[in-house]
């Protein structure tokens, strides 16, 4: 049986992201300590981010094929393309990115800044497509594989938020790994973790890496998709595959292990009150939040 070590990993981070304790939120809260693991910052391409992580097990995958272009989709401000679009720079490669109509924003430059320009600016071929939010393979990102192919080139397929791909969940199964690591190294235990989750690997390679450790814990998830239903079932399969009997398995952790640790999770709706990509009424209502605290 496989175990994480056994997956090829090409070296994208800075090295393990930094665990920072957030005293103040923690105080002003009067509740439980509360830390942040900042994968904002844990690589030099293009500010990293989660999705950086993941692509360190995708990568040895694409060259392995003797890709030379990367295609991947997202959302107009995608974060995840932004980073395929770094990765492929860094490794000399075309990036071709689908960029769909995700989120209902009518800003009128939308499309000419924030991330999108970022890719732009890293050469990467940017498509625009009319198209609303969909967890599953879209027709779009097909048919810029196909195109690729038409055009001589062997395109590496990278689904939305590198998730539903054989390989997607890996990168935070070893992120999990990585967090016990520094728990023994600070003498600090984590026994809730709080994740954005919308295509589902971030939160789904989490469940994995975490089952069959010494002692359970809670791993929340904050839909931010609208589509609570497809998110759930996309979280469970992912974790389901990640841990599969191929799979990360933990110190030999078994199937019964994830089963457990599926049962131990949850994906919050929050009435769809945040979007991913959209400043909703949370998120505007945060800045007001700190400025009263401190008055």
């Amino acid at each position: 049986m496989s175990t994480l070590d056994d997956f090829p990993r090409y070296p994208l981070l800075f090295g393990p992201s930094p665990l920072h304790p957030l005293a103040r939120l923690s105080a002003n809260l009067g509740g439980p300590q509360i830390w942040a693991k900042r994968e904002d910052c844990n690589s030099g391409l293009a500010f990293g981010g989660n999705k950086t992580r993941k692509l360190e097990y995708l990568v040895p995958d694409a060259l392995a094929q003797g890709a030379d272009t990367l295609v991947s989709i997202g959302g107009i401000q995608s974060n995840h393309t932004r980073q395929v679009a770094a990765v492929a720079a860094k490794l000399g490669m075309k990036a071709r990115l689908v960029q769909e109509s995700w989120v209902d924003w009518p800003d009128s430059v939308n499309d000419r800044v924030g991330n999108i320009l970022l890719s732009r600016i890293m050469g990467a071929h940017v498509e625009l497509v009319e198209s609303g939010f969909g967890i599953g393979f879209k027709e779009s990102w097909e048919n810029a594989l196909e195109d690729v192919r038409s055009h001589g080139g062997i395109p590496y397929a990278i689904p939305a938020g590198a998730s539903d791909h054989r390989l997607g969940g890996l990168g935070f199964a070893s992120w999990a790994r990585e967090v016990q690591q520094q728990e023994q190294e600070l003498g600090v235990f984590f026994d809730t973790i709080i994740v954005c989750s919308v295509t589902g690997s971030t939160h789904a390679g989490m469940i994995a890496g975490f089952a069959g450790q010494d002692r359970p814990r809670r791993v929340l998830g904050i839909d931010a998709s609208a589509k609570l239903t497809e998110t759930r079932a996309q979280v469970a399969k992912i974790a389901r595959n990640t841990a599969g009997r191929r799979g990360p398995l933990p110190r030999g952790a078994s199937r019964t292990d994830i089963e457990q640790a599926l049962t131990g999770w949850t994906v919050i709706d929050e009435e769809h009150a945040d979007t991913s990509g959209m400043p909703g009424p949370l998120k505007k209502a945060a800045p007001l939040w700190y400025r009263l605290r401190r008055s």
